[in-house]
């Protein structure tokens, strides 16, 4: 995956996807390329304060409005944990392809990732509502 700009992630955010991703795991997840990918994004962004967090970055709960940059195709979705997953509400699992590569990024960012098909590139043109931003904190 790669992106204009840093990977930014809640201290709250990283933590509760950690946890997810160990009980996963624990219960017979260990080869899951989900995990991974979402396991690596953690690794490597960087963690703030859910006070400090930038009001254009995608963060857990996010409403956002994508455009895939192939066939300028508008989708808005809000990121979620799986048990809340529900793609005809537009409720996308952050474990989705599409959610572990939008996780952290901001609007204007370009992310890139590979499908059976090929790579998939999308861009995040908005970002409608993130809850750090408006204050709902822990959601």
């Amino acid at each position: 995956m790669t992106t204009t700009r840093k990977l930014h992630i809640t201290e709250f955010d990283k933590s509760r996807l950690e946890e997810l991703i160990a009980v996963a795991e624990e219960f017979g997840g260990q080869d899951r390329k989900d995990l991974a990918s979402l396991a690596e994004e953690l690794e490597r962004a960087e963690v703030v304060s859910s006070k400090d967090v930038p009001a254009d970055v995608v963060t857990m709960n996010s409403k956002v409005v994508l455009r895939d940059l192939s066939t300028s195709e508008k989708m808005t979705y809000v990121l979620v944990f799986p048990k809340d997953a529900n793609i005809a509400a537009g409720a996308i699992s952050v474990l989705a392809p599409v959610g572990t590569a939008i996780l952290g990024y901001a609007k204007g960012d370009v992310v890139e990732w590979s499908v059976p098909s090929g790579v998939r590139r999308i861009r995040i043109d908005d970002v409608l509502y993130q809850p750090e931003a408006a204050r709902d904190y822990h959601l």
